[in-house]
């Protein structure tokens, strides 16, 4: 199955609108991207994706990426530098067992949107909204390989 037909056209409305909620009280961005497979580490491809998507580029270093290798049932999150620097080192430790719990049970959209909403509720604690604040990156699901 091609990663861009993994999610219905429905579930990417709901994730997308995840991402817009979830950024609503915060400075902080959201990505999802979604690949076939992953050959390589699964820390070492969300790392390079999340380079290739620029989501290192944010003001506040505050960007996400969920990464999902559907064919292989693995996935990571990646938080920026900012985001990594003010929180504990087990901070995204919670969100990725909360997932894992849907994911098992092949409710891959409920698990991802709920991930979403959970980092958004964090992202707010560290990183509020400020008046004038822009959406610095795309609320639209990638897909690759």
């Amino acid at each position: 199955m091609r990663p861009a037909n993994f999610f219905s056209a429905e579930d990417k409305k709901l994730i997308k609108q995840a991402i817009a909620e979830a950024e609503l009280n915060t400075s902080g961005e959201i990505r999802v991207h979604i690949e076939g497979y992953c050959t390589d580490d699964i820390l070492d491809r969300a790392a390079y994706i999340f380079k290739k998507l620029g989501i290192h580029k944010t003001e506040g270093r505050n960007g996400v990426l969920f990464y999902l290798a559907v064919s292989e049932r693995k996935f990571a999150i990646l938080g920026d530098a900012g985001i990594n620097k003010m929180t504990p080192e087990n901070f995204w430790d919670n969100i990725k067992d909360v997932m894992t719990g849907y994911f098992k049970e092949s409710k891959f959209t409920e698990g991802l949107i709920q991930g979403i909403h959970m980092a958004g509720e964090q992202l707010k604690t560290h990183f509020p909204y400020k008046k004038g604040d822009i959406n610095e990156l795309s609320d639209e699901i990638s897909f690759g390989q």
